[in-house]
């Protein structure tokens, strides 16, 4: 799956970094000089080494290649400046307002399942709605460890697999979202390695799997079934705007709704 993306390797030097990123996102040098207002010959000495960047330069380059905060750190570092973006753990005391907002949405999503994941998908906490659909659609939980990660659930057997009427296209879906999260430039760590090695296997069986680049749909349509309890949802993500820590900007919320009257009964009564 991963032997054709460009991927950046820890300890690369700038140039090797920033030909990495650029041919993920599936860019010419011609494409980048225009957007950022750079010679296609300085991008070209930058990518050989030839050239020093600026550190305003590494950060023009970084926003025009849609480089997520982590791996602008990775870049700033490899050109010789210090990181800017900071890791506060989601439990700091200075994230406290963050974690009541993110509270008071998933209680105001009820009863709708509300999901709150990082960037791995790794499931960081959930409403009582979110929690049911984890526990009733899953084969055995109990196989998995905390936290639950989406995409395994999702490929496995064992999870969510079974009861997933359009497997193929919430697959698809989730695969996109993780491989423009974690694949292409972004240098990873063992973790998230192991976590695209894990799902390979699953995704490799919907035919050309979705590119980094690729547009992901806004919604997308959930059809669990098990028995005669049958669930149809709609699916949204929503981001904490602009932030300028790796915590934060890795944040997502995942609201799903109910896609038909039958659905909109079934979590109304569970609710009550």
């Amino acid at each position: 799956m991963n032997a054709s993306l460009p991927v950046a390797a820890p300890g690369g030097t700038f140039g090797e970094l920033l030909r990495a990123w650029r041919l993920a996102r599936h860019q010419t040098q011609l494409a980048l000089s225009i957007s950022t207002g750079v010679s296609s010959r300085h991008l070209s000495y930058m990518e050989t080494g030839r050239a020093s960047p600026s550190r305003e330069m590494v950060l023009s380059l970084a926003q025009a290649l849609e480089v997520p905060l982590r791996d602008r750190n990775v870049l700033l570092q490899a050109a010789g400046f210090a990181a800017i973006y900071r890791e506060t753990p989601l439990d700091a005391p200075t994230l406290g307002p963050i974690r009541d907002a993110v509270q008071l949405l998933l209680g105001a999503t009820e009863p709708n399942p509300t999901l709150v994941v990082n960037r791995r998908y790794d499931v960081l906490d959930a409403n009582a709605t979110g929690r049911w659909i984890l526990a009733t659609f899953t084969e055995n939980l109990a196989r998995f460890t905390r936290p639950y990660n989406m995409a395994r659930l999702i490929a496995s057997p064992a999870g969510l697999r079974p009861y997933l009427d359009n497997w193929d296209e919430v697959a698809r879906k989730v695969f996109g979202r993780v491989r423009r999260e974690l694949g292409g430039a972004h240098v990873r760590d063992r973790a998230e390695d192991a976590l695209l090695r894990d799902i390979e296997p699953a995704f490799a069986e919907l035919g050309t799997p979705p590119s980094p680049t690729e547009a992901l749909p806004i919604l997308v349509g959930v059809r669990f079934r098990r028995g005669d309890l049958a669930v149809s949802l709609f699916t949204t993500i929503a981001t904490l705007g602009t932030p300028l820590d790796l915590t934060l900007d890795e944040l997502r919320i995942e609201m799903l709704f109910p896609a038909d009257a039958e659905t909109k009964q079934i979590l109304a009564s569970r609710s009550a």
